[in-house]
């Protein structure tokens, strides 16, 4: 008799065997993953997959004819096998299958050691070894029972599918699919233990949403996302540099010399600047990777970036394109924008000038309240420009003067296309550097970094990623010019000027660059969190806070100002 059927009427896709255990063990989890395409390795998926080496060459050795062991023809032993259920809607890749005839039994290899519990493995394993052996049921063959081996403690356990199990898995299965049908994220759990061991817990972010619904008086949250990244973007920028893929390492060449390499899993990002190759193969590989290109000009502007397939999230694209179709929303997300953005420059005056004006101080802090009374687009708008002179006023006495005075570093106003002077050349540069990490950062969470809300769309702009700048453009961009130049890192020597525009040399945008992703690395105390946390995942864990906003999941967007 075959099982009942777990497919509606509009025939979505298959529902694989690893999701159902993902959301056995949290629904959240299993939602974000095969609903919203999103995944991240952890030290358990990465010792996983090293345990189903040996699954997945045995099937390559198999299908070359090469296995010296094979089983005879009456026997089954097959491993990496791919089957689907049309009748179930479910779908699995079993590593390995044995039996005899019409008799199998299907056998799950898992990381680690078996656990000490009742029936030999947790629900999650049960479920998914359950449901492979549905899908065997209905291709015909006798499956009563399976094995879960344990890589770990190399012990097999064996597993009934008993009536319990059985509907167990099909009741499970059935929720994933309505809650997959329904379009709601589950909510995140409540101070699990599950949590700090999930790869996925910077995206689900289940701590920062509940505090943020429910703030606790002198509550931190826990540091569930990690502090520091591993991964760091590759900048080349000598010009006539050719990059190609050795194995896992990316080499830079200089014509046939090797200059530089970088090893594929500790890149984030690969930067271009001005006329430097890559090669198809290296492209290739980075998009198969989700490691995005970004092409600027030899100055740093910004032309474009070039990833592989979109993020499958396209849910969150429909309520960012909502949101941006709606006025008031846009009205109020902008006003959070701009708040933040004067609020840091008052810090960073506070912080660096010294002697800062009382009177700058005090308008800044009512341009803060005026901004968010602001009713219009457009009055917002002038109260940001309003904002920005006053700051910008100031910013050359934050400037240290050399021995010799402050000569080229003199700073005016702020001016650009093109910059007339060393400070607006490093303002500019910095600018544009930080639009290049927010369009990544918008892309990589699933958000179109086109379609902005204070920043109105036009060809070619993106929008989204302006908006999400505005407030790390005195935190990062403001502080790293006044830090090179007030430390003696950029100097004269490191500027050429020509027709009326100053530019950094090769040199002085090296020693740039490098203190950019010192910057970035640096590690603050979240203002708001509480914990310990760089820069680099500050935009990433903004950038989600935008989408848990933009999905209904907190009441506003936490904007990120400096105490």
């Amino acid at each position: 008799m075959s099982e009942p059927s777990l497919r509606n009427g509009q025939l979505p896709p298959f529902l694989p065997a690893r999701m159902l255990n993902e959301f056995t063990y949290c629904p959240r989890l299993g939602y974000l993953e095969w609903v919203q395409g999103e995944f991240a390795d952890s030290a358990d998926t990465v010792e996983g997959r090293y345990h189903h080496r040996r699954v997945d060459r045995s099937r390559q050795r198999r299908r070359a004819g090469g296995d010296e062991n094979e089983a005879p023809p009456s026997r089954i032993h097959e491993r990496s096998v791919l089957l689907g259920s049309e009748e179930l809607g479910l779908s699995a890749k079993i590593d390995l299958i044995q039996g005899e005839g019409k008799r199998v039994v299907p056998v799950d290899y898992k990381r680690g050691k078996r656990p000490h519990v009742p029936r030999g493995a947790y629900e999650p394993e049960l479920v998914q070894l359950c449901a492979q052996g549905l899908i065997l049921r209905d291709h015909d063959y006798e499956c009563t029972e399976g094995v879960l081996y344990f890589a770990g403690s190399r012990e097999r356990v064996r597993v009934e599918f008993d009536d319990a199990l059985v509907a167990r898995t099909i009741e499970l299965a059935r929720q994933m699919r309505a809650v997959a049908e329904q379009g709601e994220i589950p909510p995140p759990l409540v101070d699990s233990p599950k949590c700090p061991r999930c790869s996925l817990v910077g995206i689900c972010l289940p701590d920062e949403i509940r505090f943020l619904n429910e703030p606790v008086a002198g509550g931190d949250v826990r540091p569930l996302a990690p502090a520091r990244e591993d991964a760091l973007p590759l900048h080349v920028q000598h010009q006539g540099a050719r990059i190609r893929k050795d194995g896992e390492v990316l080499q830079i060449l200089d014509e046939d010399r090797v200059v530089a390499e970088a090893r594929l899993g500790e890149v984030s990002q690969v930067a271009l600047f001005g006329g430097v190759h890559i090669t198809t193969p290296v492209v290739h590989e980075l998009c198969m990777r989700g490691i995005p290109v970004s092409w600027l000009s030899h100055g740093g502007w910004f032309y474009g970036i070039t990833h592989g397939m979109s993020h499958k999230n396209v849910e969150l694209r429909r309520r960012q394109y909502a949101a941006g179709a709606d006025p008031e929303r846009s009205l109020a997300l902008a006003r959070r924008f701009i708040q933040a953005k004067i609020a840091n420059c008052r810090t960073l005056l506070r912080r660096n000038h010294p002697d800062p004006p009382a009177v700058v101080l005090r308008d800044l802090k009512e341009d803060i309240r005026r901004a968010g009374e602001a009713d219009r687009m457009e009055a917002l708008l002038g109260m940001e420009g309003t904002a920005a002179h006053r700051y910008f006023s100031t910013f050359g006495g934050m400037l240290r003067a050399p021995s010799d005075g402050l000569g080229m570093f003199d700073f005016r106003h702020r001016n650009r296309r093109p910059p007339r002077d060393p400070i607006n050349a490093l303002l500019s540069l910095a600018y544009a550097m930080l639009v290049r990490e927010w369009t990544v950062v918008a892309q990589s969470v699933g958000l179109d970094p086109y379609l902005g809300f204070y920043h109105q769309p036009k060809y070619g702009r993106p929008a989204l990623a302006l908006d999400l700048m505005e407030e790390f453009r005195p935190l990062i961009g403001d502080s790293l010019v006044l830090t090179v130049v007030n430390n003696g890192e950029i100097t004269r020597e490191h500027f050429v000027e020509a027709l009326g525009a100053v530019s950094l040399t090769a040199a002085g945008r090296a020693r740039f660059l490098e203190a950019y992703e010192r910057r970035l690395s640096q590690e603050i105390t979240h203002p708001v969190f509480g914990y310990r946390i760089s820069y680099r995942r500050v935009f990433e864990v903004q950038a989600r806070l935008l989408a848990r906003h933009l999905a209904g999941e907190i009441p506003e967007y936490p904007s990120f100002t400096t105490r």
